[in-house]
């Protein structure tokens, strides 16, 4: 698409920055949210939400720009104050992450990623964020993955009778052919040019990067994929490979339950494809017994999912949050 001056004005205008030079240091770093005794400032936001808001001025239909900009500040807005909510329960129950423990955890993503920490920090340049930002986001996950342990984990119980259930409705049934299960992500381009395709195949190698990394697929679906299936974590179902598209055969092919496969070219975009399970050419499914632990280990990550979407609505409850916009 072009980019248009009044797309620059609309982003410029609704973030703070189209302002005077004296007003504009005064527009980025006001407050604009109070979370307890601490603050959210222009800044945190415009730091915290940069790609995003980034993409939208570049992609979005001009007439949309600005609909979509304040849509992604108050979504980027939300889960800030979601994010400071938990440091500070943190903080109220003694749990911290030292540095070592945070150069440790970065270390051993690097040695996944097979590259050396240079060329790392150069894509998390590429990326469109920088170190600083990169380690506090790490830092984070894990103060998350700890209070997760320490006050919700105990309330997740599955027991034999869920995993029963699930695999009566899911595994107990003759299957005559091929089956995948299949997570996706796609990046579109708006235009059919060089610098278009450029940039959807960057975002689309920044995403698989963080996907292979570790980070949750379905959550950088949801984030960062151009598909409707992004809506659903970019869950599509169960394909026989008869059903499949060249490009989404050929990304899976060769893959094992739980691999993330090569980035393909298609007409709209570039995708890549996760593959969640390959029932097989078996004839029957898998048994109980087979299948019992990976069933038990999807029912307890959902569950977990939704305790700690109610733990913190719970501390978001108890919290004093004012939004100043």
């Amino acid at each position: 698409m072009k980019f248009s001056l009044h797309v620059l004005c609309a982003a410029l205008s609704l973030f703070g920055f189209f302002h005077p030079p004296v007003a504009r240091a005064e527009m980025v770093d006001r407050i604009i949210a109070i979370v307890n005794d601490d603050v959210i400032t222009f800044s945190d936001l415009n730091r915290e939400g940069a790609s995003v808001f980034r993409r939208i001025t570049q992609e979005a239909p001009p007439e949309q720009v600005e609909r979509t900009l304040l849509k992604a500040r108050e979504d980027i807005l939300s889960s800030l104050i979601d994010k400071l909510i938990v440091a500070q329960r943190a903080k109220k129950v003694g749990i911290s992450v030292a540095d070592s423990e945070l150069d440790n955890s970065i270390s051993r993503i690097v040695e996944r990623n097979k590259t050396t920490p240079e060329k790392f920090w150069q894509q998390i340049v590429l990326m469109g964020s920088n170190e600083h930002d990169y380690r506090e986001l790490i830092r984070s996950q894990i103060l998350q993955e700890r209070l997760i342990d320490y006050e919700i984990r105990s309330r997740v119980v599955v027991n034999e009778e869920r995993i029963r259930e699930y695999y009566d409705k899911n595994y107990a049934q003759k299957i005559k052919e091929d089956a995948y299960h299949v997570l996706q992500m796609g990046f579109a381009w708006q235009e059919n040019t060089p610098a278009a395709k450029a940039d959807a195949l960057r975002r689309a190698e920044a995403s698989r990067q963080q996907a292979l990394a570790g980070q949750d697929f379905r959550t950088l679906a949801r984030q960062s994929s151009d598909l409707p299936s992004a809506k659903d974590g970019g869950d599509i179902g169960v394909f026989k490979k008869s059903e499949m598209a060249d490009y989404m055969s050929a990304s899976i092919s060769g893959l094992r339950a739980g691999q993330i496969g090569t980035i393909q070219e298609t007409p709209g975009g570039y995708q890549f494809f996760k593959l969640l399970s390959d029932r097989g050419d078996i004839g029957l499914q898998a048994s109980y017994e087979a299948v019992k632990e990976q069933i038990r280990k999807q029912l307890y990550e959902e569950a977990m999912n939704s305790q700690f979407q109610k733990w913190v609505k719970e501390l978001r409850d108890q919290a004093y949050i004012k939004k100043i916009l």
